[in-house]
């Protein structure tokens, strides 16, 4: 990232944000509008702190195309506002300004339509896409009906309700408006098939395809980009919609299937001819298997993780290609809220929870992000002590191919939703873990630094786990001489079982050992309480706080609990 600025004061801001992303550099040049043209040329975004008019004057003839331009955000003066100048949604500008704002506590300004609504950008999916881009955009933010039509369900974002989506047979015909002008015609297609365009139709091409590609020792790269792009061309099929190209291991140095993946712009898989020996297709040959070992590459690599094969292998004089298409893989991600408190949520949570059509968690939880999830977004809350029903429906949706978010406080895989999920998702849907702060993080930085040696995560509550384990796991952290972070540490039914830990940490721990108590760390009615193994009161304590008890090495300095990093003996 190229930062460029004018002023002392723009270097200070721009200082700040080299110093939080090493990947950002302050680019200097004998006036500040060759230092813009150079970060231009030599950056993929440039974050400068000039005025918005002398940016555009400077960088307007260099313009080419938005698929191509880096992005480029403005930002003012004193920092006040991250303006998204050029290079929108499709170029990340848009993001960009979020995080710059982030960093300098700048208001980010983004203008993109569809952004600006919480609209999903048709070209920000990650897929190819075709067609009338823009007039398609236009007419769902105007409210008007718009069909989408898939030949299968694919993890899309969500979309307002102006949108209705079909999962059905693709029309084969071009769609126009009646003489009414009605705007019944407007569609967007998701398919890997070639249609016919007009106007009014957007496509979006899903990764659906697999290439099975064969060949002889030293295949011209031309000989084989031919016969693929033939092979689907006479199917009918998009390459858009290509997910990869696959092979043989024995194939994975073959400089012409390489250069093929690399034309096409997707990855060569290879796999080991056992594998592919397993794999049953229609066209097996005895003569492939005495060369390489199993009976069919091109087929077998296409179809290796299942799906229909839709091109059987076709041959020229040194390569053969097959193409199989793929079921969707739903998405499910494991979302992190943090301890509560926005600012402590991260952004790669937020994109998230906006790149998700259903979203699922505790109500109160979901109460905490509901102005950030799309317009359409399906929302499935429910209430304490339905963490299975509610990891059986986050999975259940995802396998129908939609994109879930499945949201918990902290870190979504430290007692939170990630493990009851993951016991219940199978192959069929890619899952995405999003870190979270957790409340053990949040409540030790309010303590100072009580983790700063070797800690463990305990949970008191008894409620799946029979309290005769739990006592067993605190005497080892106890006898360890282990920092402890108590969750569930006490509730109104299970009021005894922090008194047991604290007695089996005393009996291995000086009496005046401290020991932290927050409560709602980061959220409204946040309370921090420093107390020992001996005065320390469990009335004070409840589920809503965290425990923090420290080992024989751990201080209060200046008020604050400290665990040197090294143990040191104390005098």
């Amino acid at each position: 990232m190229g930062l460029v600025a004018a002023t002392a004061a723009g270097r200070r801001h721009a200082h700040r944000l080299a110093a939080a992303w090493p990947h950002a550099r302050l680019v200097e040049a004998e006036n500040v509008a060759d230092a813009l043209r150079a970060a231009w040329r030599e950056y993929d975004a440039v974050v400068a702190f000039l005025a918005t008019g002398a940016v555009v004057r400077i960088l307007a003839p260099l313009l080419a195309d938005k698929r191509t331009d880096p992005p480029v955000v403005v930002v003012d003066e004193a920092a006040r506002h991250a303006v998204a100048l050029l290079g929108g949604h499709a170029g990340g500008a848009n993001a960009l300004a979020a995080e710059v704002g982030a960093l300098l506590d700048a208001r980010p300004v983004v203008t993109t339509a569809t952004d600006a609504v919480g609209l999903p950008g048709l070209d920000t999916l990650g897929w190819p896409v075709e067609g009338a881009v823009a007039a398609v955009s236009r007419a769902i933010l105007d409210g008007e009906p718009v069909r989408l039509v898939a030949d299968a369900t694919w993890p899309l974002p969500a979309l307002p309700e102006n949108v209705r989506v079909e999962v059905a047979p693709l029309p084969t015909d071009p769609v126009t408006a009646g003489d009414d002008g009605s705007a019944e015609g407007w569609r967007i297609l998701v398919t890997d098939r070639v249609v016919p365009l007009d106007g009014r139709t957007v496509v979006l091409r899903p990764p659906s395809l697999v290439a099975g590609v064969g060949s002889s020792r030293g295949v011209p790269a031309d000989e084989v980009t031919g016969l693929l792009r033939r092979a689907l061309a006479d199917a009918g099929l998009s390459p858009a919609s290509l997910s990869c190209l696959a092979s043989v291991d024995l194939k994975a140095d073959e400089a012409g299937i390489r250069a093929t993946a690399d034309a096409y712009g997707v990855p060569l898989e290879t796999w080991p001819a056992a594998d592919l020996a397993a794999v049953d297709v229609p066209h097996p040959s005895e003569v492939v298997r005495a060369a390489v070992g199993t009976p069919s590459v091109a087929e077998a690599a296409a179809l290796r993780h299942g799906g229909d094969l839709l091109v059987p292998k076709t041959a020229s004089a040194m390569a053969t290609v097959a193409v199989a298409r793929q079921a969707p893989r739903g998405r499910l991600a494991l979302v992190g809220l943090g301890p509560g408190a926005a600012d402590l949520r991260t952004p790669r949570a937020v994109a998230e929870l906006r790149r998700a059509s259903v979203v699922v968690g505790l109500d109160q939880y979901l109460d905490q992000v509901r102005e950030l999830l799309r317009p359409g977004t399906r929302v499935l809350a429910s209430g304490l002590g339905a963490e299975e029903a509610r990891a059986r429906a986050a999975v259940a949706e995802a396998a129908a191919g939609h994109a879930v978010a499945l949201v918990g406080s902290g870190d979504a895989g430290v007692y939170a939703m990630a493990s009851p999920a993951l016991e219940y998702a199978d192959d069929r849907i890619d899952v995405v873990g999003v870190p979270g702060v957790t409340a053990g993080l949040a409540a030790s930085a309010l303590l100072g630094a009580p983790l700063g040696h070797d800690h463990v995560y305990l949970s008191l509550s008894d409620l799946h786990t029979p309290w005769e384990v739990i006592a067993r796991r605190v005497a080892a952290a106890a006898e360890g001489d282990l920092v402890a972070l108590l969750y569930n540490p006490r509730s109104r039914t299970r009021d005894w079982q922090l008194g047991a830990a604290l007695e089996t940490f005393a009996a291995h721990r000086p009496p005046d050992t401290p020991v932290g108590v927050v409560r709602n760390a980061s959220r409204p009615g946040q309370r921090v309480h420093l107390a020992t193994l001996a005065t320390l009161d469990p009335a004070l304590v409840d589920m809503y706080s965290v425990v923090v008890v420290g080992s024989s090495q751990t201080r209060v300095v200046a008020g604050r609990m400290v665990t040197p990093r090294g143990y040191r003996w104390r005098s």
